[in-house]
């Protein structure tokens, strides 16, 4: 792994006293599914989890963000982690589909990670996606002009920061900012407006698709651009990860985009991961937290942050791998079981294939489970096997 950094200060300290899983030889044991409202190890508290939606004003617009909690279920006011998530690439209709079908829960191992080390995390869908109202708001204004739609969404993370203040569980003057893909982006834009109480940001491979429409791409350099402008501004110091094989964003546009955010006084640090399955640029979603939670240790220490884990383990419940599923179903069900929302299903074929599926409920999700499993078994009879944290018919 190596470490960039540019020569700045980094402010802020305080005193605290405080959807894969690789399943590999563990296929043969029964997996494990975290319980969030049971208490963990002696000693060690639990944790709790919950959906909100998350009521914001932006612009003078009331708006509710949909968003998902996960922080140790005790009293106190706990340092404040807000992730906010990426954009999906295509056009027209199969694009605002999918901003339909996002889900705050697909951040929940990296939640789980700061949760399980004193931290209250909320994940943040902004407008446009899943279930937030307000309308899409992160549209270039002309082709591959990020700026205004980043500040657009940045708009998004401040309200919700704004928001969270209120809650009695949330310590105010301690919020890290996290944000994947465009997100990187956003918060790095949010770091700009130096908003008080916010020490810190994460930009896990940040960036924007290249192709603001069909048939029209952008040049590395409107990422470049648009990085400076942020850079000039921010005083909230920000570590950049980016896997070294990300397919977007690689090493070497990362560490462009890096050096022009910097050389504006904006004080950063870039570390690159090691590569992760083909494509690293879903490290952050797809990867055990503990793969890339040391890089970020030093940066939490740096700040005066939590780093030592202080909830253990959740406890778990043992859910036997469907009987007959195919190997890629077997890391499905590891997935699925990594997953810690409660509103999951998963469904398995005659023949060994299998779909998960999502939703705010379980019975939500129990649809297109039974649907991806069908496509993926290519007409197969489908039933469901589990939902939730239970075997389904239990």
């Amino acid at each position: 792994m190596r470490e960039y950094a540019c020569p700045h200060r980094l402010a802020g300290r305080w005193q605290f006293g405080c959807t894969v899983l690789r399943c590999g030889a563990m296929r043969f044991l029964a997996l494990l599914l975290i319980l969030f409202t049971a208490s963990a190890r002696a000693g060690d508290g639990a944790l709790t989890s919950a959906h909100m939606m998350l009521p914001v004003v932006i612009s003078g617009n009331k708006v509710s963000l949909e968003s998902f909690v996960v922080r140790p279920d005790r009293p106190g006011k706990f340092p404040l982690v807000v992730i906010t998530h990426g954009m999906p690439s295509g056009f027209g209709e199969e694009f605002f589909t999918e901003l339909l079908n996002r889900s705050p829960v697909g951040y929940s191992k990296a939640a789980v990670a700061f949760a399980q080390r004193g931290y209250a995390v909320v994940s943040i869908m902004r407008r446009g996606y899943g279930r937030s109202g307000g309308g899409f708001s992160e549209s270039a204004r002309q082709t591959c002009d990020y700026l205004p739609a980043v500040h657009a969404a940045s708009d998004d993370i401040i309200a919700a920061v704004a928001s969270l203040r209120n809650e009695p569980w949330v310590d105010a003057e301690h919020v890290v900012l996290l944000g994947h893909s465009v997100g990187g982006l956003t918060v790095m834009a949010v770091a700009a407006e130096n908003i008080p109480g916010v020490v810190g940001a994460v930009n896990f491979d940040g960036g924007r698709h290249r192709f603001s429409a069909p048939n029209q791409p952008c040049s590395p350099d409107n990422l470049v651009d648009t990085v400076a402008a942020l850079g000039r501004t921010a005083r909230v110091p920000v570590l950049w990860l980016y896997a070294e094989n990300d397919q977007f964003y690689g090493p070497d546009l990362a560490r462009r985009m890096f050096a022009a955010y910097s050389a504006g006084g904006a004080p950063a640090q870039l570390r690159l991961l090691p590569p992760f399955e083909p494509n690293g640029h879903n490290t952050v979603v797809l990867a055990p937290a503990d793969t890339w939670f040391p890089s970020v240790d030093p940066f939490l220490e740096k700040l005066g942050l939590p780093t030592k884990t202080v909830i253990g383990a959740p406890l778990f419940a043992e859910l036997p791998i469907p009987p007959g599923a195919v190997a890629a179903c077997q890391d499905a069900f590891a997935d699925y079981l990594a997953n810690p929302d409660d509103a999951k299903a998963f469904a398995v074929s005659t023949h060994g294939h299998c779909g998960t599926g999502f939703g705010r409920t379980a019975i939500e999700a129990r649809e297109p489970a039974v649907m991806k499993c069908k496509i993926n078994s290519r007409g197969e009879d489908c039933r469901l096997y589990a939902v939730g944290q239970k075997l389904a018919g239990d």
